[in-house]
Protein backbone atom coordinates (compact mmCIF):
# COMPACT_ATOMS: atom_id res chain seq x y z
CA UNK A 1 0.00 0.00 0.00
CA UNK A 2 1.65 3.23 -1.00
CA UNK A 3 0.91 6.15 1.06
CA UNK A 4 1.83 10.08 0.75
CA UNK A 5 5.45 10.50 2.28
CA UNK A 6 6.07 11.77 5.79
CA UNK A 7 8.79 14.34 6.97
CA UNK A 8 10.44 13.33 10.17
CA UNK A 9 13.59 14.61 11.92
CA UNK A 10 16.21 11.98 11.89
CA UNK A 11 19.20 10.70 9.77
CA UNK A 12 19.41 8.28 7.11
CA UNK A 13 22.46 6.29 6.05
CA UNK A 14 22.56 3.12 3.87
CA UNK A 15 25.91 0.69 4.37
CA UNK A 16 26.50 -2.72 2.28
CA UNK A 17 23.00 -2.73 1.52
CA UNK A 18 21.47 -1.77 5.00
CA UNK A 19 19.33 1.00 5.71
CA UNK A 20 19.86 2.67 8.98
CA UNK A 21 17.57 5.59 10.87
CA UNK A 22 18.65 7.47 12.97
CA UNK A 23 16.37 9.18 15.54
CA UNK A 24 16.11 11.17 18.37
CA UNK A 25 15.71 14.96 19.80
CA UNK A 26 17.64 17.50 17.90
CA UNK A 27 21.06 17.62 19.15
CA UNK A 28 20.85 14.54 20.13
CA UNK A 29 23.69 12.97 18.46
CA UNK A 30 22.15 10.77 15.34
CA UNK A 31 24.19 13.54 12.53
CA UNK A 32 27.44 12.61 14.18
CA UNK A 33 26.43 9.03 14.98
CA UNK A 34 25.70 8.61 11.42
CA UNK A 35 28.88 10.23 10.09
CA UNK A 36 30.84 7.83 12.19
CA UNK A 37 29.06 4.81 10.72
CA UNK A 38 29.58 6.17 7.53
CA UNK A 39 33.10 6.59 7.94
CA UNK A 40 33.47 3.23 9.67
CA UNK A 41 32.28 1.39 6.84
CA UNK A 42 35.00 3.42 4.25
CA UNK A 43 37.59 2.04 6.59
CA UNK A 44 36.39 -1.33 6.11
CA UNK A 45 35.89 -1.24 2.42
CA UNK A 46 31.71 -1.57 2.67
CA UNK A 47 29.61 0.44 0.44
CA UNK A 48 27.79 3.50 2.53
CA UNK A 49 26.47 6.94 1.60
CA UNK A 50 24.17 9.54 3.61
CA UNK A 51 20.01 9.24 1.90
CA UNK A 52 19.28 12.14 4.20
CA UNK A 53 20.20 14.47 7.41
CA UNK A 54 17.59 16.42 9.76
CA UNK A 55 14.92 15.48 7.49
CA UNK A 56 13.44 12.14 6.02
CA UNK A 57 10.64 11.40 3.46
CA UNK A 58 9.64 8.13 4.34
CA UNK A 59 7.49 6.48 2.48
CA UNK A 60 5.82 2.83 2.85
CA UNK A 61 5.76 0.76 -0.19
CA UNK A 62 4.30 -2.31 0.47
CA UNK A 63 6.49 -4.21 2.99
CA UNK A 64 9.32 -2.20 2.29
CA UNK A 65 10.26 1.44 4.15
CA UNK A 66 11.99 3.88 2.00
CA UNK A 67 13.80 7.16 2.41
CA UNK A 68 14.72 10.14 0.27
CA UNK A 69 15.96 13.61 1.03
CA UNK A 70 14.07 16.98 0.03
CA UNK A 71 16.08 18.90 -2.85
CA UNK A 72 17.84 21.32 -0.72
CA UNK A 73 19.58 19.52 1.97
CA UNK A 74 20.96 16.70 -0.52
CA UNK A 75 23.85 15.17 0.27
CA UNK A 76 24.76 17.40 3.10
CA UNK A 77 25.67 16.71 6.72
CA UNK A 78 25.74 18.91 9.63
CA UNK A 79 28.30 17.90 12.16
CA UNK A 80 27.90 19.65 14.85
CA UNK A 81 30.82 22.44 15.99
CA UNK A 82 32.10 21.63 12.24
CA UNK A 83 29.26 23.00 9.98
CA UNK A 84 27.68 21.47 6.99
CA UNK A 85 29.82 18.89 4.96
CA UNK A 86 29.07 17.59 1.41
CA UNK A 87 29.34 13.82 1.58
CA UNK A 88 28.74 10.72 -0.84
CA UNK A 89 25.01 10.41 -1.09
CA UNK A 90 22.24 8.20 -2.63
CA UNK A 91 18.99 9.45 -3.61
CA UNK A 92 16.43 7.18 -1.92
CA UNK A 93 17.41 4.04 -0.17
CA UNK A 94 14.89 0.80 1.76
CA UNK A 95 15.13 1.70 5.28
CA UNK A 96 15.83 -1.57 8.32
CA UNK A 97 16.45 -0.58 11.14
CA UNK A 98 16.07 2.43 13.38
CA UNK A 99 19.15 3.62 15.46
CA UNK A 100 18.69 5.11 18.89
CA UNK A 101 21.56 7.27 20.08
CA UNK A 102 21.75 7.18 23.96
CA UNK A 103 24.17 9.65 25.83
CA UNK A 104 26.51 7.58 28.46
CA UNK A 105 24.40 6.70 31.94
CA UNK A 106 21.35 7.01 30.15
CA UNK A 107 18.83 4.07 30.37
CA UNK A 108 18.93 0.64 31.20
CA UNK A 109 22.18 -1.02 30.59
CA UNK A 110 19.98 -3.77 28.12
CA UNK A 111 17.65 -2.60 25.41
CA UNK A 112 13.67 -4.22 25.54
CA UNK A 113 13.17 -7.32 24.08
CA UNK A 114 11.98 -6.60 20.57
CA UNK A 115 12.47 -3.13 20.70
CA UNK A 116 10.53 -0.84 17.39
CA UNK A 117 10.74 2.74 16.90
CA UNK A 118 7.11 4.38 15.36
CA UNK A 119 8.49 6.79 12.30
CA UNK A 120 4.81 7.74 11.51
CA UNK A 121 1.44 6.45 11.75
CA UNK A 122 1.58 2.93 10.98
CA UNK A 123 5.02 2.76 10.20
CA UNK A 124 7.42 0.75 12.49
CA UNK A 125 11.04 -0.51 12.32
CA UNK A 126 13.59 -2.18 15.00
CA UNK A 127 15.19 -0.55 16.61
CA UNK A 128 19.12 -0.75 18.08
CA UNK A 129 20.07 1.37 20.80
CA UNK A 130 23.72 2.92 20.26
CA UNK A 131 25.70 4.41 23.08
CA UNK A 132 27.28 7.94 21.32
CA UNK A 133 30.50 7.10 23.07
CA UNK A 134 30.47 3.97 21.14
CA UNK A 135 34.03 3.34 19.60
CA UNK A 136 33.50 1.67 16.45
CA UNK A 137 29.49 2.64 16.29
CA UNK A 138 28.81 0.23 13.04
CA UNK A 139 30.43 -2.87 14.54
CA UNK A 140 28.43 -2.76 17.27
CA UNK A 141 24.64 -2.03 14.60
CA UNK A 142 25.78 -4.92 12.80
CA UNK A 143 26.44 -7.52 15.72
CA UNK A 144 23.47 -6.18 16.99
CA UNK A 145 21.63 -6.90 13.08
CA UNK A 146 22.70 -10.44 13.62
CA UNK A 147 21.36 -10.88 17.40
CA UNK A 148 17.83 -9.79 16.43
CA UNK A 149 17.74 -12.02 13.24
CA UNK A 150 19.29 -14.97 15.37
CA UNK A 151 16.03 -14.15 17.44
CA UNK A 152 13.53 -13.43 14.56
Amino acid sequence: MNTAPANIHGTAITVDGIGLLYLGPSGGGKSGLAFDCLAEARLRQLPGALVADDRVLILQDEDRIIASCPDAIRGLIELRYSGIVSVDYVAEAEIHFAVLPVPSNEGDRLPPDNEKADLAPGIRLPAIRVPLWSRFPLSLIFARIQTLKGNG
